[in-house]
């Protein structure tokens, strides 16, 4: 696993206690432990971020709400979301692949094509723009 695909899920674990405990990703973050630094860039860009990731979520999410999304999907696109429109560093497909094959391995049967689906689109809007 490639050093940006472990952080990745990294952060998505930190996105994950965060939730179950319902706290602020900072909280979270400062009982976790060793993070590597690209994991706490996408923590920190997702917290400062998070009501336009989130209205990103509902706006492409078909017939889903955001609660009652799977907890580690609804991280998966976070994660996708942010880095898609606030990385320009790094390559949207390298973004999908990583969470997509996150979603594939942590979560429910069709939650890889959920999280592609979703990422897809939201990456063609975003290059559209």
């Amino acid at each position: 696993m490639n050093p940006r695909t472990k952080a990745r899920r990294r952060a998505l674990e930190v996105l994950h206690q965060a939730d179950v405990a319902e706290c602020a990703i900072d909280e979270a973050l400062a009982t976790a432990g060793a993070v590597p630094e690209f994991a706490r860039e996408i923590l920190r860009g997702i917290g400062d971020n998070r009501a336009e990731i989130d209205a990103t979520i509902r706006r492409f999410a078909e017939r889903w709400e955001l609660e009652r999304m799977p907890v580690v999907d609804r991280n998966l696109l976070r994660i996708g979301i942010y880095e898609i429109l606030y990385r320009a560093d790094v390559p949207i497909g390298a973004t999908i692949n990583d969470v997509v094959d996150l979603a594939k391995l942590l979560s429910t049967p069709d939650s890889g094509r959920f999280v592609n689906g979703m990422l897809g689109r939201i990456a063609r809007e975003h290059e559209r723009a």
